[in-house]
């Protein structure tokens, strides 16, 4: 009998590899309040690195749209046509009231969220994308019902 060439495999092989996704940190969140008012809370602020008392923004949005579905910010070092925060509660505050209901955007009636991401608008400069979106309402809760059971009331008559 002739040796062939076998291949003998360790009980490491038998086991299944589980590739996990590695998890991306959630972008910071804002609102818009129903005064037309982007709302920054302290710690998204925080987390993109935006000091809310000396950094000023122009602000735009995509050119040839219509209604407005992301708001646009670059830091600016000359102060001409550019936007500042103003500091209300806990965060801080972009009015923007006029350019939001010229755009389209329904803030009065309906609760409005934005995500921010940052997008590289030249080579030197880090600009902000706050994609604007409705908040969505939490689901209704479906599972086991917890606590006592109410009472059935009987009328004895």
């Amino acid at each position: 009998m002739k040796i062939k060439a076998i291949k003998f495999f360790s009980p490491e092989e038998n086991v299944e590899k589980t590739k996990e996704a590695p998890k991306a940190a959630p972008l910071p969140e804002g609102y818009i309040s129903n005064s037309g008012k982007l709302v920054f809370p302290a710690a998204a602020l925080r987390d993109l690195g935006i000091d809310p008392e000396s950094t000023k923004f122009k602000i735009g949005t995509q050119e040839g749209k219509r209604k407005i579905k992301s708001v646009y910010l670059v830091p600016s070092t000359n102060s001409d046509q550019t936007f500042s925060f103003e500091k209300s509660g806990r965060g801080h505050v972009i009015p923007l009231a006029v350019i939001l209901e010229k755009g389209g955007v329904n803030f009065d009636s309906e609760k409005l969220i934005f995500k921010i991401s940052t997008f590289d608008f030249d080579q030197a400069t880090k600009g902000y994308e706050l994609a604007i979106e409705t908040e969505t309402p939490k689901p209704e809760y479906t599972g086991k019902p917890r606590g006592r059971k109410p009472k059935a009331s009987v009328d004895a008559e």
